[in-house]
């Protein structure tokens, strides 16, 4: 009778506090719905985890090596994960039975009018204790194990945090060594500009000497000569400057890279063609991440739930206990109890639900992030196939146009030199020339730049472990 009366207490008791009509709003985004296609198993070996050594250069996959080792921004994510994972193995170690132990000696003098008789009253005495504690929360309804699922997904969460890092950071030191690349090229076309305006400058002096030119087409070949040398000038601090970029990166002395002149990278060949499909989103880890943290979510807002529902924990305890030293560590000192606990929600003033709307407000937070990353990944990949595309025609006629300025270069030179032209065709001519050569370059550079741009927006090479889902699109 008196189980019957207790259980029917506790149901009441239970109901008091309700998480009823608290649930997430936000649902993860359908990727079929943004042209994404399905999975495809044969695109999962591009791009390479160490795709950065397809350019075929030892001095760049030292310099990307040395910054992955030793740069404060990757430092910094790998504390972030640190601390997450020590979060984790604090919420697994709250599973476990948890024992502590305690010594105390205490002088006191015990008053002559209270609960002591003589000839404990009055006197001054030592009260000794040793004991062991022991306690242990019986997750009869999954709480701690939630708890941990939570932390194990922010871990998971940081590390693909600490990977998308390593990308971006691996990507920005190919970049900057493209840019050089870029620089160099271009330094190079201005000692040809310079020693071509520097003969064409000769030329027009012997040619005012022998009456055919006046001094106004000399001033203007000496002053494109000074154009030439201002613009060398230009192109040699940007490249300094690039070099010292380079340095930082790799955390080296700006004078261990002073000689560095790389040539110019070939863009590698389209890798992937077709539509985008949803394993290579599936591969960024900034997406891996933004899925851990809807897991988490998840998780914490299971803990929440359990807020609502019986807490038992079992405690106990077993020492000596004893007035002075004498009789301290004897059978008749000792002590010991064991027994359950309960805790019940009765009436909290609403603290319950307002912990639980706000754990599934994260929820839905989370699927928004998971969204919008999905969403600028598709956009970000998308934007790169298309301009890689628009580049293949670009190269085409630029190319034709190249061949066609340096033609009408040669032909104007040649009549210059017989007399049939005067030097402002020259003039005009040869810079149409050089401005083919700079698109050239400059279509190169971006050539390369795409396609690491488009090795970053498919995750540059990232590896989730055997927990993470490889789709983009997973339901939860």
């Amino acid at each position: 009778m008196r189980g019957c009366a207790a259980a029917a207490a506790l149901a009441v008791l239970t109901g008091c506090a309700s998480h009823a009509g608290i649930e997430p709003s936000a649902t993860p985004i359908d990727v079929r719905s943004l042209g994404v296609a399905p999975a495809d198993t044969a695109r999962l070996d591009w791009p390479g985890e160490r795709w950065w050594e397809r350019f075929g250069d030892p001095r760049l996959d030292a310099l990307v090596e040395r910054a992955l080792q030793d740069n404060p921004t990757l430092a910094v994510s790998k504390s972030r994960l640190e601390k997450a994972r020590a979060l984790a193995q604090a919420a697994d170690a709250a599973r476990l039975p948890q024992v502590s132990g305690s010594l105390a000696s205490t002088r006191q003098r015990y008053s002559a009018n209270d609960l002591f008789p003589p000839p404990i009253a009055g006197s001054v005495l030592t009260g000794n204790a040793v004991r062991l504690d022991a306690a242990w929360e019986l997750d009869v309804f999954g709480r701690n194990r939630a708890l941990l699922d939570a932390a194990l997904g922010q871990a998971r969460a940081a590390q693909a945090d600490l990977q998308a890092a390593r990308v971006l950071l691996s990507t920005e030191v190919v970049r900057t060594w493209v840019q050089l690349a870029r620089l160099v090229a271009l330094r190079a076309l201005a000692a040809d500009t310079l020693r071509q305006r520097t003969q064409l400058r000769d030329l027009v002096a012997q040619r005012v000497r022998a009456g055919l030119d006046t001094e106004v087409e000399l001033r203007q070949a000496e002053g494109a000569v000074a154009d030439a040398a201002g613009q060398a000038e230009v192109l040699d601090e940007q490249a300094m400057l690039a070099r010292n970029a380079l340095a930082a990166l790799a955390l080296q002395p700006a004078e261990a890279l002073a000689g560095l002149s790389p040539a110019m990278p070939a863009a590698a060949q389209q890798a992937i063609s077709g539509p985008i499909t949803a394993d290579l989103l599936g591969r960024r880890a900034d997406i891996v991440a933004a899925r851990w943290r809807i897991e988490a979510a998840l998780r914490d807002r299971d803990a929440a739930v359990t807020e609502f529902y019986p807490n038992v924990n079992l405690a106990a305890f077993a020492g000596f206990s004893s007035l002075g030293f004498a009789h301290w560590l004897e059978a008749d000192s000792r002590i010991w109890g064991v027994g359950p606990a309960l805790r019940l929600p009765v009436f909290d003033a609403g603290r319950l639900r307002a912990n639980l709307r706000g754990k599934t407000a994260d929820i839905d937070a989370a699927v928004a992030g998971y969204n919008a990353a999905v969403a600028g990944a598709v956009r970000e990949v998308g934007d790169q196939l298309a301009s890689l595309r628009s580049l293949e025609r670009q190269r085409v006629q630029q190319s034709a146009a190249r061949a066609a300025a340096e033609s009408a270069d040669a032909l104007a030179l040649q009549r210059y030199r017989a007399g049939l032209a005067n030097y402002l065709t020259v003039l005009s001519v040869e810079s149409g020339v050089l401005a083919q050569r700079r698109n050239t370059i400059e279509l190169a550079a971006r050539g390369v730049d795409l396609d690491l741009a488009l090795v970053r927006a498919l995750g540059g090479g990232y590896r989730s472990d055997g927990d993470d889902r490889s789709e983009a699109g997973h339901e939860r």
